[in-house]
């Protein structure tokens, strides 16, 4: 009888652990099937490490940027498409780690876990993608940016769609460079800048500096701040872009005066200006949906007087991730809430279908963002002048960054408030100078685009 039970003990035990393995691999099916199948390993996909079979991905108007034939992939007929579009298409051997062709790789394979790849293997295609970007404003920014690098994006403040995103440097992905590897005119050529950059915000990070006074100095409106060109601490200097002379809030947002600034981070104090960066998402892990942007960076000085002068007007340890900025502007737009910039329209799977609703990447308090928005709408209205933006009702921020060594970053961040055309904006052209000029006219020209086409 004891020889029965432990006969039987053996025999449940061995039950058991095989339902536990069965659970176990069904388990890591359902997690890692997709990963497993898209492997470049697989034939089926890939060739010599590139990706050879999937599922075409189109722009948001229908034109084909990426497609399968005869097993290899087929990119747009346009050469200036080809280089606007590649860090959103991707390249086919992965190296741009934030393109459609790798982040969603199982989804252009046609995995599903009940066929796996079959679909893949009997028809030679996979499950196709539409993106929100429209390829002809991608080709319109590419080419603003003439000769800078840098990043450029466009998205619906209301729907989070991510409508443009070019980043340069770029290469022909249908005429690889032989030097690409070799030549430093290709320096980060497999980095989505506007995802996956981070730059010195320069006056754009007056955004942030003058929310935190508009929560924390209740007369910040009444109050005057002089200007000769330069702002003395007790252990340093901060320098004006000019001499304003006696400036109110709103006028030291429109002159970009960074001593009247620098007088109000002073003011405010380190612990203030960073609770409120905080808020807005700096020092956090920020998702544009499955992109993972590089983290904004503020971390203001508590010891040296100058240095956190210098942090409150956007230099200094200061850094931001473009896609971030493009959601700060959102949220000021939109009341408040801004939301995660987002590339996929459509990939025909329910599951994905549900994901594509917007998702919140930045709040700022409504009241706070109301008045961002006057203080904003302002600059271009009383400073930079709506005939720079015919038609548009543009609100926005330029910042000129300084570089170690180099000449300043341009940057431009804004958004219409038209409500036919609710988009905002950000540019970032390496080395270009003042943001009034390159990165200010390339937007423009990019919205115009949107304007023809929208509205």
């Amino acid at each position: 009888m004891k020889i029965t039970n432990k006969r039987a003990a053996i025999i449940y035990a061995l039950i058991l652990a095989f339902v536990a393995g069965v659970v176990f691999f069904l388990v890591s099916l359902g997690v890692n099937g997709a990963t497993w199948a898209s492997n470049k390993a697989n034939r089926h996909i890939y060739s010599g490490g590139r990706i050879v079979n999937a599922g075409t991905i189109y722009d948001i108007n229908g034109k084909v940027l990426a497609k399968s034939e005869k097993n290899e992939r087929v990119f747009a007929e346009s050469a200036a498409v080809r280089k606007a579009t590649l860090h959103v298409v991707g390249d086919t051997s992965g190296f741009i780690a934030t393109g459609t062709h790798y982040l969603y790789r199982d989804i252009l394979s046609g995995y599903s876990f009940v066929n796996g790849i079959y679909t893949l293997k009997s028809s030679g295609t996979g499950t196709d993608i539409t993106l929100n970007i429209d390829s002809e404003a991608n080709k319109i920014a590419y080419e603003a940016l003439g000769s800078y690098n840098g990043a450029v994006a466009v998205y619906n403040y209301k729907t989070g769609q991510l409508l443009c995103s070019v980043s340069k440097p770029t290469y022909d992905i249908k005429n690889k460079p032989s030097d690409l590897m070799t030549n430093e005119k290709y320096d980060g050529v497999f980095l989505d800048k506007v995802v996956s950059g981070i730059y010195t915000p320069g006056s754009v990070m007056k955004i942030v500096t003058a929310a935190c006074a508009i929560e924390n100095i209740p007369d910040i409106y009444s109050r005057t701040f002089e200007c000769d060109g330069k702002y003395e601490t007790s252990d340093g200097t901060v320098i004006c872009n000019g001499v304003h002379g006696t400036v109110n809030f709103q006028k030291a947002m429109n002159e970009s005066c960074n001593c009247a600034f620098a007088e109000i981070t002073l003011e405010l104090g380190a612990d203030k200006l960073l609770a409120t960066a905080e808020s807005m998402g700096f020092n956090s892990k920020l998702y544009a949906k499955e992109v993972r942007l590089t983290k904004s960076r503020f971390s203001p000085s508590k010891t040296s007087k100058a240095e956190l002068g210098w942090a409150g007007i956007g230099q200094s340890t200061t850094y931001i991730n473009p896609a971030h900025l493009l959601s700060i502007a959102g949220a000021i737009a939109n009341g408040g809430e801004g939301y995660a910039p987002d590339r996929i329209k459509s990939t025909g799977t329910l599951s994905e279908i549900v994901g594509r609703l917007p998702s919140t990447m930045v709040r700022i308090k409504p009241d706070t963002a109301a008045k961002l928005n006057d203080l904003l709408r302002s600059n271009v209205k009383d400073k930079y002048g709506d005939w720079k933006f015919e038609n548009l009702v543009m609100c926005g921020k330029t910042g000129t960054a300084q570089v170690d060594g180099a000449k300043s970053h341009s940057w431009f961040v804004g958004y219409s408030q038209r409500e036919d055309l609710p988009l905002a904006v950000v540019c970032i052209a390496e080395n270009a100078g003042y943001g009034s000029g390159v990165a200010l006219s390339v937007s423009n020209k990019v919205m115009q685009h949107f304007l023809r086409a929208m509205t």
